[in-house]
């Protein structure tokens, strides 16, 4: 048994855990926001301030999408450490993209405006919102199959 083998094991794991836990991270923050181009006014305050179910289900399921996308790219990124961070901080990018620009496509077609359901004065859970959330997440995960 070979303990330096053991140690550098761990050591090279917990390095390449911690980079794409920061990659990870990095496109989380730009899926919120890309989120929030698609939602009328700032998205954090429609949630924090206003409290609206359906903008918060909207940013929910976003979340989501991305995850499948962040984990799809880790997991087709295959061994080498730095080819791996690269392919899944442009894979993830161009499916937060991709997610995004479906997301508004498929709004538009279905006609739900995410502008009315994510400033509904009412502040109730509406079914559009539930069915553009199940879409979110849905074209999240097509769009993490097409990475792998």
């Amino acid at each position: 048994m070979n303990d330096d083998s053991l140690a550098q094991i761990l050591l090279d794991g917990t390095g390449a855990i911690l980079a794409y836990a920061l990659v990870g991270l990095v496109l989380f923050v730009v899926g919120f926001y890309m989120t929030d181009l698609a939602t009328p006014g700032r998205l954090i305050t429609v949630i924090r301030t206003h409290r609206n179910p359906n903008a918060t289900l909207l940013a929910c399921a976003s979340t989501v999408g991305v995850g499948l996308i962040v984990a799809v790219s880790i997991f087709a990124s295959g061994g080498d450490l730095m080819e791996g961070l690269t392919r899944t901080l442009v894979f993830g990018l161009v499916g937060i993209v991709a997610m995004t620009i479906a997301t508004l496509v498929f709004d538009k077609v279905v006609g739900i405006s995410i502008r009315h359901l994510a400033d509904d004065s009412e502040d109730k859970l509406e079914p559009a919102a539930i069915l553009l959330g199940v879409a979110n997440l849905m074209i999240g995960f097509v769009t993490a199959v097409a990475v792998y």
